[in-house]
Protein backbone atom coordinates (compact mmCIF):
# COMPACT_ATOMS: atom_id res chain seq x y z
CA UNK A 1 0.00 0.00 0.00
CA UNK A 2 2.91 2.34 0.90
CA UNK A 3 4.41 1.78 -2.62
CA UNK A 4 0.49 2.74 -4.15
CA UNK A 5 0.87 6.49 -2.49
CA UNK A 6 4.18 7.17 -3.32
CA UNK A 7 3.01 5.45 -7.47
CA UNK A 8 0.04 8.57 -6.62
CA UNK A 9 2.68 10.74 -5.56
CA UNK A 10 4.92 10.71 -8.04
CA UNK A 11 1.95 10.76 -11.24
CA UNK A 12 0.25 13.89 -9.53
CA UNK A 13 3.77 15.32 -9.77
CA UNK A 14 4.13 14.73 -12.80
CA UNK A 15 0.54 16.21 -13.81
CA UNK A 16 0.45 19.67 -11.52
CA UNK A 17 3.99 20.46 -11.13
CA UNK A 18 5.34 19.45 -15.19
CA UNK A 19 2.61 19.41 -17.60
CA UNK A 20 -0.38 21.26 -16.51
CA UNK A 21 1.95 24.47 -15.63
CA UNK A 22 3.65 23.80 -18.63
CA UNK A 23 0.48 23.47 -20.92
CA UNK A 24 -0.92 26.63 -19.20
CA UNK A 25 2.45 28.87 -19.89
CA UNK A 26 2.27 27.53 -23.38
CA UNK A 27 -0.86 29.44 -23.63
CA UNK A 28 -0.45 32.10 -22.07
CA UNK A 29 3.05 33.09 -23.76
CA UNK A 30 3.03 31.09 -26.91
CA UNK A 31 0.47 31.85 -29.44
CA UNK A 32 3.47 34.22 -31.18
CA UNK A 33 6.14 32.20 -31.42
CA UNK A 34 9.66 34.16 -31.36
CA UNK A 35 10.64 33.33 -35.17
CA UNK A 36 7.03 33.83 -36.13
CA UNK A 37 6.67 36.90 -38.85
CA UNK A 38 3.66 38.34 -36.61
CA UNK A 39 1.12 40.14 -37.93
CA UNK A 40 2.24 39.18 -41.31
CA UNK A 41 1.70 35.55 -40.45
CA UNK A 42 -0.85 34.80 -38.12
CA UNK A 43 -3.01 31.82 -36.52
CA UNK A 44 0.13 29.74 -35.44
CA UNK A 45 -1.66 26.62 -34.16
CA UNK A 46 1.78 25.50 -31.92
CA UNK A 47 0.50 26.85 -29.16
CA UNK A 48 -3.18 25.16 -29.56
CA UNK A 49 -1.66 22.07 -30.22
CA UNK A 50 1.05 22.08 -27.62
CA UNK A 51 -1.35 22.94 -25.20
CA UNK A 52 -4.31 20.83 -25.90
CA UNK A 53 -1.81 17.34 -25.67
CA UNK A 54 -0.03 18.84 -22.18
CA UNK A 55 -3.62 19.28 -20.87
CA UNK A 56 -5.22 16.14 -22.07
CA UNK A 57 -2.14 14.70 -21.05
CA UNK A 58 -2.04 16.16 -17.68
CA UNK A 59 -5.69 15.41 -16.90
CA UNK A 60 -5.44 11.90 -17.61
CA UNK A 61 -2.51 11.72 -15.57
CA UNK A 62 -4.16 13.06 -12.89
CA UNK A 63 -7.13 10.62 -12.93
CA UNK A 64 -4.57 7.66 -12.75
CA UNK A 65 -3.57 9.36 -9.83
CA UNK A 66 -7.32 9.35 -7.94
CA UNK A 67 -7.70 5.75 -9.10
CA UNK A 68 -4.24 4.69 -7.80
CA UNK A 69 -5.16 6.31 -4.43
CA UNK A 70 -8.42 4.83 -4.51
CA UNK A 71 -7.27 1.55 -4.81
CA UNK A 72 -5.07 2.11 -2.38
CA UNK A 73 -7.56 3.06 0.52
CA UNK A 74 -10.75 1.45 -0.79
CA UNK A 75 -12.76 4.58 0.18
CA UNK A 76 -12.93 8.51 -0.17
CA UNK A 77 -11.54 10.13 2.93
CA UNK A 78 -13.15 13.00 3.23
CA UNK A 79 -12.15 13.96 6.74
CA UNK A 80 -8.96 14.44 5.33
CA UNK A 81 -7.98 18.08 3.66
CA UNK A 82 -5.56 16.57 1.63
CA UNK A 83 -8.37 14.47 -0.17
CA UNK A 84 -10.95 17.88 0.62
CA UNK A 85 -8.41 20.16 -1.64
CA UNK A 86 -8.18 17.22 -4.17
CA UNK A 87 -11.98 16.62 -5.14
CA UNK A 88 -12.10 20.47 -5.68
CA UNK A 89 -8.89 20.36 -8.20
CA UNK A 90 -10.78 17.44 -9.83
CA UNK A 91 -13.98 19.16 -10.19
CA UNK A 92 -12.35 22.23 -12.11
CA UNK A 93 -10.78 20.21 -14.04
CA UNK A 94 -13.52 18.45 -14.99
CA UNK A 95 -15.26 22.19 -15.62
CA UNK A 96 -12.18 22.85 -17.72
CA UNK A 97 -13.34 20.20 -20.30
CA UNK A 98 -16.86 20.46 -20.27
CA UNK A 99 -16.07 24.55 -20.74
CA UNK A 100 -14.39 24.08 -23.59
CA UNK A 101 -17.47 22.72 -25.03
CA UNK A 102 -19.51 25.37 -24.98
CA UNK A 103 -16.62 28.30 -26.76
CA UNK A 104 -18.74 28.89 -29.52
CA UNK A 105 -18.41 28.75 -33.10
CA UNK A 106 -15.07 30.96 -34.48
CA UNK A 107 -15.88 32.63 -37.39
CA UNK A 108 -13.45 34.65 -39.10
CA UNK A 109 -12.48 35.17 -42.62
CA UNK A 110 -10.92 31.74 -42.78
CA UNK A 111 -13.63 29.62 -41.28
CA UNK A 112 -14.79 26.78 -42.71
CA UNK A 113 -18.03 28.07 -44.90
CA UNK A 114 -16.54 31.65 -45.21
CA UNK A 115 -16.20 33.62 -47.97
CA UNK A 116 -12.97 36.08 -47.54
CA UNK A 117 -14.09 38.63 -49.46
CA UNK A 118 -17.50 38.59 -48.12
CA UNK A 119 -17.27 39.96 -44.52
CA UNK A 120 -21.23 39.21 -43.77
CA UNK A 121 -20.07 35.39 -43.77
CA UNK A 122 -17.31 36.00 -40.77
CA UNK A 123 -19.40 35.50 -37.67
CA UNK A 124 -18.90 33.31 -35.04
CA UNK A 125 -18.71 33.70 -30.88
CA UNK A 126 -14.69 33.80 -30.97
CA UNK A 127 -14.27 36.46 -34.16
CA UNK A 128 -17.47 38.87 -32.72
CA UNK A 129 -16.42 38.59 -29.59
CA UNK A 130 -19.95 37.45 -28.37
CA UNK A 131 -20.82 37.32 -24.31
CA UNK A 132 -20.46 33.86 -24.83
CA UNK A 133 -17.20 33.57 -25.67
CA UNK A 134 -16.07 36.70 -23.00
CA UNK A 135 -17.57 34.66 -20.37
CA UNK A 136 -15.52 31.44 -21.71
CA UNK A 137 -12.51 33.25 -22.09
CA UNK A 138 -12.80 34.64 -17.91
CA UNK A 139 -13.65 31.20 -17.08
CA UNK A 140 -11.35 29.14 -18.86
CA UNK A 141 -8.38 31.20 -17.76
CA UNK A 142 -8.91 32.43 -14.25
CA UNK A 143 -9.87 28.86 -12.99
CA UNK A 144 -7.56 27.23 -14.97
CA UNK A 145 -4.79 29.11 -12.78
CA UNK A 146 -6.59 28.53 -9.64
CA UNK A 147 -6.49 25.25 -10.56
CA UNK A 148 -3.05 24.89 -10.60
CA UNK A 149 -2.60 26.93 -7.48
CA UNK A 150 -4.92 24.57 -5.40
CA UNK A 151 -3.22 21.49 -7.16
CA UNK A 152 0.11 22.51 -5.72
CA UNK A 153 -0.96 23.28 -2.53
CA UNK A 154 -2.74 19.88 -2.69
CA UNK A 155 0.26 17.78 -3.77
CA UNK A 156 2.17 19.36 -0.50
CA UNK A 157 -0.33 18.29 1.60
CA UNK A 158 0.31 14.56 0.03
CA UNK A 159 3.47 15.30 0.96
CA UNK A 160 3.68 15.74 4.43
CA UNK A 161 0.44 12.90 4.87
CA UNK A 162 3.58 10.80 3.32
CA UNK A 163 5.84 12.43 6.03
CA UNK A 164 8.18 14.06 3.64
CA UNK A 165 9.75 11.50 1.84
CA UNK A 166 13.28 13.04 0.73
CA UNK A 167 13.73 12.11 -2.78
CA UNK A 168 9.94 13.13 -4.05
CA UNK A 169 10.09 16.44 -1.92
CA UNK A 170 13.61 17.93 -3.77
CA UNK A 171 11.75 16.40 -7.17
CA UNK A 172 8.42 18.94 -6.14
CA UNK A 173 10.98 21.93 -5.13
CA UNK A 174 13.32 21.47 -8.21
CA UNK A 175 10.59 21.52 -10.63
CA UNK A 176 8.65 23.92 -8.87
CA UNK A 177 11.94 26.05 -9.01
CA UNK A 178 12.66 24.90 -12.80
CA UNK A 179 8.50 26.46 -13.66
CA UNK A 180 9.19 29.11 -11.72
CA UNK A 181 12.38 30.41 -13.56
CA UNK A 182 10.62 29.29 -16.96
CA UNK A 183 7.63 31.60 -15.92
CA UNK A 184 9.97 34.56 -15.32
CA UNK A 185 11.63 33.91 -18.54
CA UNK A 186 8.53 33.85 -20.61
CA UNK A 187 7.19 36.94 -18.80
CA UNK A 188 10.01 38.76 -19.91
CA UNK A 189 11.15 37.17 -23.40
CA UNK A 190 7.31 36.48 -24.78
CA UNK A 191 5.50 39.27 -26.96
CA UNK A 192 2.63 38.27 -24.92
CA UNK A 193 -0.05 38.84 -28.03
CA UNK A 194 -4.00 37.93 -26.80
CA UNK A 195 -5.59 34.73 -28.65
CA UNK A 196 -7.93 37.36 -30.79
CA UNK A 197 -4.35 39.02 -32.41
CA UNK A 198 -2.81 36.15 -32.46
CA UNK A 199 -5.16 34.55 -35.02
CA UNK A 200 -6.74 37.69 -36.86
CA UNK A 201 -3.75 40.32 -36.25
CA UNK A 202 -4.55 43.57 -35.10
CA UNK A 203 -6.26 45.65 -37.74
CA UNK A 204 -8.95 47.23 -36.08
CA UNK A 205 -11.65 46.63 -38.78
CA UNK A 206 -12.16 43.42 -36.59
CA UNK A 207 -14.64 43.09 -34.20
CA UNK A 208 -12.52 41.81 -31.42
CA UNK A 209 -10.10 44.85 -31.81
CA UNK A 210 -12.54 47.17 -31.36
CA UNK A 211 -14.42 45.82 -28.42
CA UNK A 212 -12.29 47.87 -26.20
CA UNK A 213 -12.49 50.58 -27.66
CA UNK A 214 -14.23 53.72 -27.20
Amino acid sequence: MANLFLIHAIVMIVAWVILLPAGAMVARFCKVTWRQNWPHVIDNLFWWRVHRALQYSGAAMMLVGVLIAYRATGRVPLEMLHVQAGLVVLFLVLMQIVSTWFRGSKGGPSDMGADPARPETWRGDHYDMTRRRQMFEEWHKTFGWISVGIALVTVLLGLQLLNWPLGLSWLFIGLLALQAGLFAVLLRMSRRIGTYQAIWGPDPTHPGNRRDRP
